[in-house]
């Protein structure tokens, strides 16, 4: 599988995940998850390491285990979503099984956030009706 078509490239689309997207978080690892209108068809996944998790070759590293966690789980994520996993210091002392088990679970609850904000209807208020007055003429 070619990852480059699953990579997320642009600085814009990084922030527009991330600001307009669903968050899910776990100790080490925040998954921000968001449908953007012009993204292509399959998911599109992008890794944020700051120099808080260490030197270059660490953060490369940890770049390196995330995308072979993310990429095994990339029919998880619905089509044409955009998924940032954003690392926390400390991230680089986890085991790999306990890595994984903490990403595809900010993964489930952030596409779980994610279906539940598409499927519910705009957050608007039902009009109420204006108070009727009783048979007596006094309002309830």
């Amino acid at each position: 599988m070619t990852w480059s078509r699953h990579r997320i490239s642009s600085g814009d689309d990084f922030r527009r995940t991330t600001r307009q997207g669903v968050r899910a978080a776990r100790s080490h690892v925040v998954v921000h998850l968001a449908l953007l209108p012009e993204t292509p068809e399959g998911p599109r996944v992008g890794f944020v390491v700051s120099k808080k998790v260490g030197n270059s070759v660490v953060r490369h590293r940890v770049t390196r285990r995330l995308r072979e966690i993310v990429r095994p789980r990339l029919d998880l994520l619905p089509a044409g979503s955009t998924c940032v996993v954003r690392t926390l210091p400390g991230i680089q002392d986890v085991p790999f099984a306990e890595l994984a088990d903490e990403v595809a679970g900010a993964m489930a609850a952030a596409a779980r956030k994610l279906r539940g904000r598409t499927e519910s209807p705009a957050a608007s208020p039902e009009p109420t009706s204006a108070p009727q007055a009783s048979p007596t003429g006094t309002r309830s």
